[in-house]
């Protein structure tokens, strides 16, 4: 066989078939003489070359195959552990129908509204505008989503409760996703289309697994409901002294926990934050109440660590989702007092405190300690300047710049702004239209008796009290005790 440079015309098939060891004549002839008419290769070396590269590009395409597929497990694997939290709730039926109508209001609507961009097309950085129903589907177009439930169902109309699952699922929540995590959000930290900077503010919401997209959406959500649908029959004295309703179960309640703790890492790592969350609750109430150890408590401080840990979990060091979950317990704590004592709204099971208000929290404590590293490891080595060090695109107690913190106080503003004009709307049209809640008799019921039994009537175990007088009289909406 003759030099390496020389033509490969003076080189038998065989020859390089000896050289290269494994590959057979017609490989050879397909690398050295194109079907596309193109110059075949110029030696022996332009034909390995041209065959590792033809190598290479097949394994990388593969390995593209086999990245794809672990990341939809990955997805796929974190729904279903989402799907459980769904058992972490009070109200069963009204659960199940979170699952189904939640899934097709997404499908129908929210991932286009969310995440509605494709190939050629260019959505707004308000709201996705394309794929509705799926229509355009890809291997990559895999969405997931999980929503707070709410303990207003009890005295709330099935029919009232569908047409708010469908609209919060289907409409709300997919702008406030679209705004924080699509490319194209004017909030997202991944949108890169101002010269390589994030659009607002030139650094981006950091809120990577949604203590605002998915907690304080819900949270307000749920204040505005609780606030126009009035609290339960009882709940205040005429003079406005709140009258205590304990809970049904405080076993149910643990268990519960127990399931919502393991769903959460579904959505991110949250062993530390739940777990120092819990504990900060027993010491906090354990001192505040004179010795008292409160079990249904320390669940709601678990919880609360859940929370405040969702939207920093990637940015953050160990210690710091400690201290974000501890800090969450107490900021849950006083946004229940706020809620029950100083607005007199009722929210029986503190979803408003839990969600709205730990999870405002959360959302700006990446402001103060989001580490440079994990920023740049997460959302890329851009921001203020051409890596996160540079611009200070991390928290201000590690030296960043104040305006990670400012976009993280606009992302708590519009959040509340959108959530309660848009549900705050919904909620006073079906006020409006008489559908929004139960009477006051199927209230002291209770609507397990009323609506699925069909044995209402005679006296009625409610919170602990018997009631046998006739109520028809009492609309309920101020709560006051009958």
């Amino acid at each position: 066989m003759g030099d390496f440079t020389e033509p490969l015309g003076l080189c038998s098939l065989e020859d390089l078939s000896a050289l290269l060891g494994y590959l057979d004549a017609d490989t050879i002839t397909g690398l050295c003489v194109p079907e596309d008419g193109s110059d075949g290769c110029s030696g022996v070396q332009d034909c390995l070359t041209r065959y590792t590269l033809a190598r290479i590009d097949a394994a990388d395409a593969r390995a593209g195959d086999v990245a794809m597929g672990l990341d939809v497990s990955f997805l796929l694997t974190s729904a279903y552990l989402v799907f459980v939290m769904q058992l972490g709730m009070n109200i069963l039926l009204k659960n199940v129908l979170d699952a189904c109508v939640g899934a097709m209001g997404f499908y129908l609507f929210g991932y286009a509204f969310a995440f509605g961009h494709g190939h050629g097309r260019d959505s707004n950085g308000f709201i996705g505008n394309w794929n509705f129903a799926l229509s355009y589907t890809t291997q990559t177009s895999f969405s997931g989503e999980e929503f707070a439930t709410f303990g207003w169902h009890n005295f709330f109309f099935h029919s009232a409760y569908l047409l708010y699952s469908f609209f919060l699922s289907s409409f709300v929540y997919p702008v406030v996703v679209h705004w924080v995590w699509d490319s194209q959000g004017w909030l997202s930290a991944f949108n890169t289309k101002q010269d390589g900077y994030s659009g607002i503010l030139r650094t981006g919401a950091i809120d990577f697994a949604g203590s605002g997209v998915v907690h304080m959406t819900g949270g307000f959500a749920a204040l505005m409901g609780a606030a126009i649908l009035g609290p339960r029959v009882g709940r205040f004295s005429s003079d406005g002294t709140v009258n205590e309703m304990k809970g049904h179960s405080a076993t149910l309640v643990v268990m519960g926990t127990f399931l919502l703790w393991f769903g959460w890492f579904g959505f991110n790592p949250v062993a530390l934050a739940g777990g120092a969350g819990g504990i900060a609750m027993l010491f906090f109430k354990y001192y505040t109440t004179h010795g008292a150890w409160d079990v249904v408590a320390v669940c709601n401080g678990v919880l609360a660590g859940l929370v405040a840990v969702t939207s920093s979990c990637s940015v953050i060091e160990p210690w710091a989702a400690i201290l974000v979950g501890a800090s969450g317990a107490v900021v849950f704590c006083f946004f229940d007092h706020l809620t029950l004592y100083t607005l007199k709204v009722d929210d029986p099971v503190s979803a408003f405190a839990l969600h709205g208000g730990v999870g405002m929290w959360g959302v700006l404590f990446p402001g103060f300690l989001a580490k440079h590293d994990y920023v740049v490891e997460v959302y890329g080595a851009y921001g203020f300047g051409m890596d996160a060090k540079e611009g200070k695109r991390f928290g201000l107690l590690y030296g960043g710049h104040g305006q990670v913190l400012l976009v993280q106080v606009i992302e708590i503003l519009a959040i509340i702004g959108w959530t309660c004009f848009t549900m705050g709307a919904f909620f006073m049209t079906l006020k409006m239209a008489g559908v929004l809640r139960v009477s006051v008799d199927t209230e002291l019921a209770g609507l397990d008796i009323t609506n699925y039994s069909k044995t209402a009537g005679g006296p009625s175990a409610h919170n602990g009290h018997e009631y046998e007088e006739d109520f028809s009289g009492h609309t309920g909406e101020k709560g006051l005790a009958p």
